[in-house]
């Protein structure tokens, strides 16, 4: 299963995002669930990198399906509309294969 932690400020920005193991929907390389969250994820800070001047700190292990995204400054409304884009993608993924495959919390820090 992907646990998904969200964690968001007082105000609603999504500060941090981890996600952590693989789905066990298919076979290694035939996992559309662990595809397309690696998809999301990674397009995510990608964008984040070129289209905006965030400050972020990440890190992907992909043997053990860790992935970490972190704000390390003020968020701009370009990076809140591309986190606020992949929340809803992973819930999207949720709905549609369920919570034994990805299970996403959400935490006030």
């Amino acid at each position: 299963m992907i646990r998904v932690n969200v964690f968001s400020d007082s105000e609603g920005n999504t500060r941090k995002i981890e996600l952590k193991g693989h789905a066990g929907y298919d076979d290694y390389g035939k996992d559309i669930v662990c595809a397309s969250a690696s998809a999301l994820v990674l397009n995510m800070a990608n964008s984040v990198e070129q289209f905006t001047d965030d400050g972020f700190d990440g890190n992907v292990e992909e043997e053990t399906g860790h992935f970490t995204f972190r704000f390390t400054g003020d968020i701009s409304k370009e990076s809140k509309l591309l986190m606020d884009s992949l929340i809803l993608g992973l819930k999207n993924i949720e709905e549609a294969y369920g919570e034994e495959y990805i299970k996403i919390r959400f935490k006030e820090v």
